[in-house]
């Protein structure tokens, strides 16, 4: 008999946290069956699934030679294009028994999304390793579902690219969005231009044969790569190499704080158009895509009402203020990329009247502003409320919907136009040492909002899911988990410590937005616990649905652990901005130690006790060290069943 777990008509929270084993995103409908097959030496795919092969290799232990009958047999109905494109169709069935299985998609793109599928339903046996028996529909709810990578702030080498596309592809993401070009670096090889990346780039830039690469490794995945150079602000890298570009005089260095910077392209000057004309043409034959970005955003305009040359030509056009002038810089932007066979995407700042109707607009400040672009017969995607690089859980971004909030006023006809929705990952607060860390898992919950069925959305299913997800992307070569347990012993030096894991598996990190960035550079090191912390704690999260016994345990450890923390903190200059809160850790570990006994007793606590432990945790749950003593959660639970 055949179990539904994940079908539209079923959205029963039980069976959603029964589904095992983890798949996310959730497909549009899973029947399992009895019986499984094996995943062992003689296991092989059939032509086109080589890759997956490789990474079940990697995921088992077994070495897999491909000299076997194919046991996995994959059907596409027409030959697909050389590089993926928008709408392509990532339908696909998957069904698997214990003689074999079999993926039957209309697209090489909708088989590559099957084998993604395929990769997470294997799971350890008595035997080995095996995938249950099962019978998949699936498809896609957007066609635009992204990643946007911001390679400028922190320069992120090429196999950084390279694991995150895999991670993407796992997930079923399907647009990578390169943010290549910002105040603090200019990073591709332009071979027309190349003073901007001898001057905009100290060094670190890809070169075309690098790119064409990372294009190309994207294209095998299904996945479709957007180059952004953003213009006309955040061009401060372009201007060492080409001040003439700028509307000040200069003289120009390349960025190292975070921010909004003054100088902008100039706008007044046929030559901009010139050099654009020259630079686009390059980069758009770099990147096969249709879809080219051009940023857009923060242009606060006091360059140019401080330069005599662009004032007389807004006078000249009538073109009353900043956005204005900005308004006529992205329509002949867009004429440019037209002619080089592109179209534009910018972030929300460029919505003006006179764009022309094809152009994509890229929310990143309100989901009021993606509505505005749909109506106004715009097609949009969301990036409000999916930033990661401010750390915020993953319930949170689970929340956020692209037809949702402001959007769900919609009309279908008006609805229709909205794509999907990029999570971004901006690099002022990431290298390439905890970049991945910031990413993942979160972004796999939000590749669920964008993938599953809209009805999908039982936070409690998807933190089981995600966090064995998680583990899975650790075969794909990602960083976000192996990097955590050297950053802390790095802070002890040359020995490994318990009491500082202890420490950081109770806080979770402040992201941007909380952290705020006005303090660092890019010459800041990002070395300190609130680099090594996630985003979200495991551990306190576990703890959340722990025993008693598992509950005592903990708080015995927290109770104990600043005792031996504090003699470490002395002459260490890292360890020491945590003194303060490894003493509030023990005493969470204290107060919930006595909760439990006041439980056990089954007597109540002293008049006042618990509202005077309710404000210390308060105290406590305030940022220090610019992290979160998360730890007070589930003490805090416990003092509400003494009230």
């Amino acid at each position: 008999m055949l179990r539904s777990l994940a079908i539209l008509t079923v959205t029963s929270a039980a069976l959603l946290r029964a589904a095992t084993p983890a798949l996310m995103p959730l497909p549009f409908k899973v029947e399992y069956g009895t019986g499984a097959l094996a995943i062992d030496s003689n296991f092989n795919v059939s032509a086109g699934g080589a890759w997956l092969l490789a990474r079940l290799s990697r995921q088992t232990g077994i070495p897999m030679p491909a000299k076997a009958p194919a046991k996995l047999e994959i059907v596409v109905d027409t030959s697909s294009g050389e590089y993926p494109g928008l709408g392509d169709d990532e339908s696909y069935t998957l069904d698997v028994a214990a003689a074999g299985a079999r993926i039957h998609a209309h697209t090489r793109w909708g088989s590559l999304r099957a084998m993604a599928t395929f990769a997470q339903l294997v799971v350890p046996s008595r035997s080995g390793f095996e995938v249950p028996a099962v019978h998949i529909e699936d498809r896609p709810r957007f066609p635009w579902r992204g990643l946007m990578l911001d390679v400028s702030r922190h320069w992120m080498p090429l196999p950084v690219v390279l694991r995150n596309l895999d991670a993407m592809a796992a997930v079923k993401l399907n647009v990578f969005h390169w943010h290549l070009s910002d105040d603090q670096g200019f990073r591709v090889e332009s071979k027309l231009y190349p003073r901007l990346q001898e001057y905009g780039s100290e060094g670190h830039y890809y070169t075309q044969a690098e790119i064409t690469r990372a294009v190309n490794y994207a294209r095998d995945r299904g996945i479709r790569v957007i180059p952004e150079f953003d213009v006309p602000g955040h061009t401060l890298s372009w201007f060492p190499g080409y001040p003439d570009l700028a509307s000040g005089p200069g003289p120009y260095e390349i960025g190292h704080r975070f921010g909004v910077f003054d100088p902008v392209l100039d706008p007044s000057r046929d030559s901009t158009y010139e050099f654009l004309e020259g630079f686009l043409g390059e980069m758009a034959r770099l990147f096969p895509d249709t879809y080219f970005h051009i940023g857009g955003d923060e242009v606060n305009g006091k360059q140019w009402a401080q330069s005599p040359s662009v004032q007389a030509f807004a006078k000249q056009h009538a073109f009353k203020d900043t956005l204005a002038i900005q308004r006529s810089f992205s329509q002949r932007v867009r004429e440019i990329l037209a002619r080089h066979g592109k179209t534009m995407i910018g972030w929300d700042e460029i919505l003006q009247p006179g764009l022309g109707a094809d152009t994509v607009i890229q929310t990143w400040r309100n989901q009021s502003s993606l509505a505005e672009s749909v109506r106004a017969g715009y097609r949009g995607i969301l990036s409000w409320g999916y930033y990661l690089d401010h750390l915020s859980p993953a319930s949170y971004h689970y929340g956020i919907d692209p037809q949702g909030g402001a959007a769900a006023q919609l009309t279908p006809e008006q609805s229709s136009r909205i794509l999907g929705g990029e999570a971004c990952m901006w690099s002022e607060l990431v290298d390439p040492e905890t970049v991945d860390s910031r990413i993942w898992p979160r972004a796999a919950a939000i590749a669920e909002r964008f993938w599953s069925p809209q009805s999908v959305t039982d936070i409690d299913s998807m933190y089981d899911r995600l966090e064995s997800v998680s583990r899975g992307l650790e075969w794909l070569g990602l960083e976000h988990r192996s990097n955590y347990v050297p950053m802390l012993d790095r802070l002890t030096g040359d020995r490994r410590v318990p009491v500082v894991r202890v420490l950081a598996d109770a806080v979770q990190a402040l992201g941007l937005g909380p952290r705020g960035g006005s303090k660092y550079t890019t010459d800041t090191p990002l070395n300190r616990l609130v680099d090594a912390a996630r985003p979200e704690s495991e551990s306190v999260r576990a703890l959340e649905k722990a025993g008693t016994a598992e509950l005592r345990r903990v708080f015995t450890e927290w109770a104990a652990n600043d005792a031996a923390f504090q003699p470490l903190a002395q002459d260490n200059t890292l360890l020491a901005e945590l003194r303060n809160l490894s003493k509030d850790l023990s005493a969470v570990g204290e107060i919930g130690l006595k909760a439990l006994d006041y439980l056990a007793s089954g007597k109540p606590a002293p008049p006042g006790w618990v509202a005077a432990q309710s404000v210390e945790l308060t105290r406590m749950s305030k940022p220090n060290a610019e992290v979160m003593l998360v730890a007070v959660r589930p003490v805090q639970s416990l003092l509400e069943k003494l009230r």
